[in-house]
């Protein structure tokens, strides 16, 4: 039996950007078509005319190492490795990582299939009377546009995001199903695991100590269910990592940042400041149905927002107002939606019913939702307290090092960081007075030396080793296989778009949503 290699010559190019970084940029593969049947000789090459330089290249087929290479590195000139490889019958998605000594960069994925059978196709594919095909790959509708399979979209999708920070993020914003969360209460016996080791380390009295002048909505059972929500939050580890020591400290960051953007800050009350936090609910001088407050410019259903995060509306027509509210303060129709999407995996619930934010477990799983979420190119707050994220030397270059001033770089470094002066504004002065007493009631040890400001830090970019791509745009790559040289695929960039890498189904959303493809399973 023959074996026909649809797709046998492959390129992979760098293509660079006029910015110059320590880590390669991002690879792409081009190929030529061509049917043999011996070896396929692979050709990996890059030029360096702008970038860095590449000198380690793995090409993997369906996540699995299917050759590598290494190249001395030589100035400014191209590079290339080669490796000679069979391919088994079967769809393959390729990808090729380029590295250095400051990380690598992944190429967007190329799919082919590798058909069992003769060389030429003993059926007339005009003749009616043939069995539909079951191979998958892109194949046109009579009435027009193409059909996509349901398992290339997610072995795309898996290439594309098959790294080991993907892998750890994912593992961090894993969520319990909402009717387990509501079933959370202080002491119970089948209360998830993060939530007992939260109860050891942070009693109801510690609670009520620590947020004497809290509003009533923020209470203890309400913070236990929003850390069960989030299975990363004081999470065990089993990789020598001290799991109630990280928790520790994530609650000292977590309870600094609550009394910076929720507290009351009356100075001349019997309360210590810092024990002042969660006194806001709503943003100040906003109310539910009052007038202002709409953060609703987002709204307008001409603009991407709009469309993709439909506001709701009052019983005049109005939009629904997306003012702060909880203890992240969450704004903006662009954050009730994605929220609700992972609380209920439907944007509309949120966007329709925004007061819930203020007035159930919300009002605290927002800030946990956010303590554990990424903020491409920024790290989470949890990855920078459990050591996941560890600077690399394009963070060290901006002197963003590792402590409690890169989670104030985090929730608000365009504000308080990177100050012209190098003098560490209010706000971030707040917040280390904050932390540091949060850490001496909790047992958090604060070494000399930990980084607890960050007026000398720039902003994150995505060249850190945080910097990780997590929203989808239309793949414009020209792939002359293909009909009409499309890609039929998606690629991640650094912006926020309508299509979140770390939303399971916004992957096929996006390619649905770009090309005209119906999406089956055969």
């Amino acid at each position: 039996m023959k074996i026909k290699i649809v797709s046998v010559f492959l390129s992979i190019c760098l293509v660079t950007p006029f910015v110059y970084s320590a880590i390669p940029t991002q690879p792409s593969i081009a190929w030529m078509p061509s049917n043999i049947e011996s070896g396929v000789n692979i050709t990996v090459t890059w030029n360096m005319w702008w970038g860095e330089n590449g000198n380690e290249w793995t090409l993997y087929d369906n996540n699995q190492i299917h050759c590598e290479g290494s190249v001395p590195t030589n100035g400014r000139n191209a590079q290339s490795g080669q490796c000679t490889s069979n391919f088994v019958a079967g769809t393959h998605v390729l990808t090729v990582d380029l590295c250095n000594a400051d990380g690598c960069t992944r190429s967007n994925p190329l799919t082919f299939t590798v058909e069992n059978g003769a060389t030429e196709d003993p059926t007339d594919p005009s003749d009616p009377t043939d069995p539909p095909s079951d191979d998958c790959g892109i194949q046109p509708k009579p009435d027009g546009g193409y059909t996509l399979c349901q398992s290339d979209l997610d072995a795309t999708e898996a290439a594309i995001t098959d790294t080991e920070l993907y892998r750890l993020v994912k593992d961090s914003i894993q969520t319990l199903n909402n009717d387990a969360v509501e079933r959370v209460r202080p002491s119970r016996a089948d209360n998830p695991d993060n939530v007992k080791r939260v109860e050891r380390l942070l009693s109801q009295a510690d609670w009520n100590y620590l947020f004497a002048l809290a509003d009533p909505a923020y209470n203890y059972t309400r913070f236990l269910q929003a850390v069960a929500k989030f299975k990363g939050f004081c999470a065990t580890y089993d990789d020598g990592r001290d799991s109630d020591a990280i928790c520790r400290k994530s609650l000292a960051t977590m309870f600094a940042h609550f009394t910076q953007e929720t507290g009351a800050h009356i100075l001349s009350s019997p309360v210590d400041e810092y024990r002042q936090g969660l006194y806001y609910l709503r943003e100040v001088g906003c109310t539910e149905g009052g007038s202002g407050c709409g953060y609703n410019a987002e709204c307008n259903p001409a603009t991407w927002q709009g469309k993709t995060w439909p506001c709701g509306t009052q019983p005049d027509g109005s939009f629904k107002q997306y003012f702060g509210r909880g203890a992240k303060q969450l704004s903006y129709n662009y954050n009730y939606g994605p929220f609700s999407e992972v609380i209920y995996g439907d944007v509309s619930v949120l966007l329709n019913h925004p007061d819930r934010v203020a007035d159930s477990w919300l009002n605290l799983a927002s800030a946990v939702f956010f303590f554990v979420t990424p903020q491409a190119p920024k790290p989470s707050m949890l990855h920078v307290i459990d050591g996941t994220w560890e600077p690399n030397a394009h963070d060290r270059s901006l002197n963003i090092e590792k402590g409690f001033g890169a989670t104030t770089n985090i929730i608000n470094g365009g504000i308080e960081c990177g100050t012209a002066s190098g003098v560490e504004k209010q706000q971030s002065k707040n917040r280390i007075t904050y932390y540091k007493a949060h850490a001496a009631y909790l047992g958090v040890p604060v070494p000399d030396d930990e980084a607890l400001g960050c007026a000398n830090q720039g902003r994150f970019e995505v060249q850190g080793a945080g910097g990780m791509l997590i929203y989808w745009d239309q793949d414009w790559a020209y792939h002359p296989n293909n009909p009409e040289g499309a890609s039929f695929a998606c690629k991640l960039v650094g912006y926020q778009t309508a299509y979140s890498a770390l939303i399971p189904g916004n992957y096929r959303q996006c390619v649905e949503h770009y090309f005209d493809v119906d999406i089956i399973e055969p």
